[in-house]
């Protein structure tokens, strides 16, 4: 959230999740035309936040906590058995790019809306009606505030005292390195030291990083361990996506949808992701109402 840094791309696309729904909806086929003159037509005196719905329902609803658990428990109950299979790897034949056999076992996880939880900053964001920006986003980064999500505690623990390496691959900037860290620790977290965290600013010789992506660093963890699990709430967090667009992403993953549960975990994140500039052709500089419009224009009535 996942934040792995948002980098500037995806910035803007920080402040939409799902649209308020109305309190009490009328079914598409039954709707009534509307006969009212254009001056009859009520105004809304507030105009809807597209991500209250979505941050009040990560901060409050039991459901949110649930999936955490469920997911952090059921790969807990399956780390044993895949660290057993000498077979088993969680890394997509892109990024594997050396023979696991005989390497340590590893789990590689996002940080932000994986392990740790910015729905904090979030809700600021929608209390000043604001949009993400870096400069708000850094100064929630350096109070080391965010608390470990539901699981994920216990899940990386129960890890690295099997001998499992925990590394956590982040989109955070550079500068946020060492107040990341201190965050991890501070929410109970196990951080073996700073090999374990891999930021933006990481560099990988032989590998040509393609914006945020997150493939060289996988490469680089894919040196060095045998990679069990993956956990993330961005699809980015398991695959390079080259081009971002629905149909794109769907087909990208198509070919892993046997790991999804066993080997990859996905995390939900209604809030932010590159599942929302998908939606208006990737064009950050656009407007937000524009934005707005182009999102009200993908969703299915039937």
């Amino acid at each position: 959230m996942a934040f792995r840094l948002i980098t500037t791309a995806l910035a803007v696309a920080l402040l939409s999740g799902c649209a308020k729904a109305p309190e009490k909806p009328v079914p598409f086929a039954a709707a009534a035309p509307n006969t009212a003159s254009p001056a009859a037509v009520a105004t809304p005196a507030i105009a809807a936040d597209d991500n209250l719905n979505a941050v009040a329902w990560s901060q409050t609803a039991i459901e949110h906590d649930l999936i955490y658990l469920q997911t952090y428990r059921d790969a807990e109950a399956r780390l044993l058995p895949a660290m057993h299979d000498a077979k088993w790897d969680a890394l997509s034949k892109t990024d594997r790019v050396q023979a696991f056999k005989n390497l340590p076992p590893a789990v590689i996880l996002d940080i932000d809306e994986t392990v740790l939880d910015n729905s904090p900053y979030q809700a600021r964001v929608i209390k000043s009606g604001g949009e993400f920006n870096e400069a708000d986003w850094a100064a929630w980064c350096k109070e080391t505030q965010a608390r470990a999500l539901p699981g994920a505690v216990e899940f990386t623990r129960f890890a690295a005292s099997h001998g499992i390496a925990v590394i956590y691959i982040s989109n955070r900037a550079k500068d946020l390195d060492q107040v990341t860290l201190l965050n991890l620790r501070k929410a109970g977290l196990p951080v073996s030291g700073p090999q374990a965290f891999l930021g933006l600013g990481t560099i990988v010789e032989n590998c040509e990083q393609a914006g945020s992506e997150k493939g060289c660093r996988r490469q680089l963890v894919s040196r060095h361990y045998r990679v069990l699990m993956q956990f993330g709430d961005q699809l980015g967090d398991f695959l390079d996506i080259p081009a971002n667009t629905m149909a794109a992403r769907r087909q990208i993953v198509e070919p892993y949808l046997p790991w999804i549960g066993t080997r990859w975990f996905v995390l939900p994140n209604p809030t932010y992701g590159s599942w929302e500039p998908a939606l208006f052709n990737n064009d950050y500089s656009s407007a937000r109402e524009l934005r707005r419009k182009q999102k009200l224009d993908a969703l299915r009535y039937q």
